[in-house]
């Protein structure tokens, strides 16, 4: 297998899984397949979950997390089962040959210490020199930057929520 190509989106600015999914409907606009697993995530109102009905059979969308927000210092035993779950079902979905595989969140997801770099590593390996996979999430560890051909820093300069304004459907889930 030859290595596939690679890109990071990180950093502590907002727009890290939008740019995967931009990626996703520039893929989409092209007829490619798109599968997203999305980590530390398992809440089914926000519009990236939500899309896949519309863009359906061309988009999948998974989450391996619970509606809470994970504790960074005190993660709970589901955290470990859901993502251990979440990297587990990449391996099989690249049987599935996707065109573009995105682990969003995945970084972080490492960061906390519910999966492993080599997890995520051994994903890569596996996949086909043809696909594109996509790691989002702060905090992307070295290994991630080294091996990938394209990362991306999102740098936070201004947010509304700085002014007290909550998240808005559609603008920020």
């Amino acid at each position: 297998m030859g290595k596939p190509h690679v890109r990071v989106y990180t950093g502590e600015g907002e727009g890290k899984t939008l740019a995967a999914f931009g990626l996703a409907l520039r893929a989409i606009g092209h007829g490619q397949r798109v599968v997203v697993i999305q980590f530390l995530k398992g809440r089914k109102d926000v519009g990236e979950y939500r899309v896949k009905e519309k863009l359906s059979p061309n988009l999948e969308v998974y989450q391996f997390g619970r509606e809470e927000f994970v504790s960074p210092r005190f993660p709970e035993q589901a955290d470990y089962e859901l993502a251990k779950k979440g990297i587990e079902f990449a391996k099989q979905v690249l049987q599935l040959k996707p065109d573009v595989l995105i682990l969003d969140e995945v970084n972080l997801a490492v960061f906390y210490g519910l999966i492993s770099v080599k997890d995520v590593l051994d994903v890569i390996k596996e996949a086909s020199d043809d696909m594109v996979i996509v790691l989002t999430g702060r905090y992307a560890p070295k290994e991630f930057i080294e091996i990938a051909d394209l990362v991306t820093e999102m740098k936070k300069i201004k947010h509304p929520f700085n002014r007290g304004e909550y998240a808005r459907k559609g603008r920020e889930y």
